[in-house]
């Protein structure tokens, strides 16, 4: 199996990827994890099941390259320019709409959390500090 840039997604490859990226347990653990290889193996496990043979690394670099597309786009429209677009924006955007947006979170001492908000770090993470 081909790896890195070298293999291009065909769009079939894509939809499966943004089918398993759409459910729900995905979304929230890809949103909230830093450390995601575990995650991605189990995607690239997924994708086996529905033919398409990628490996973890394959499927986050496609993750992080669509997911930066999107942003993008996004801005783009949001800056009132509509010509910029891409193939699968709709789809992305259902899955990325949602996402809650970093900010700083007032602790109930006054003082703002920003790493924990920033990094959203696991439960175990915080519960060591």
């Amino acid at each position: 199996m081909e790896s890195g840039a070298g293999k291009h997604w065909t769009e079939e490859e894509v939809k499966a990827l943004l089918s398993v990226w759409s459910e729900k347990n995905i979304r929230k653990q890809l949103h909230g994890t830093l450390r995601n290889k575990g995650i991605f193996i189990y995607i690239a496990k997924r994708l086996q099941e529905l033919g398409v043979c990628r490996d973890w690394k394959q499927c986050r670099a496609k993750y992080k390259n669509l997911k930066y597309e999107y942003r993008t786009v996004k801005y783009a429209h949001n800056s009132g320019d509509v010509t910029k677009t891409m193939k699968f924006f709709h789809d992305l955007d259902a899955i990325l709409r949602y996402e809650p947006v970093t900010q700083l979170a007032a602790e109930e001492n006054g003082r703002c959390s920003a790493t924990e908000t920033q990094l959203n770090t696991s439960p175990t993470t915080e519960s060591a500090q």
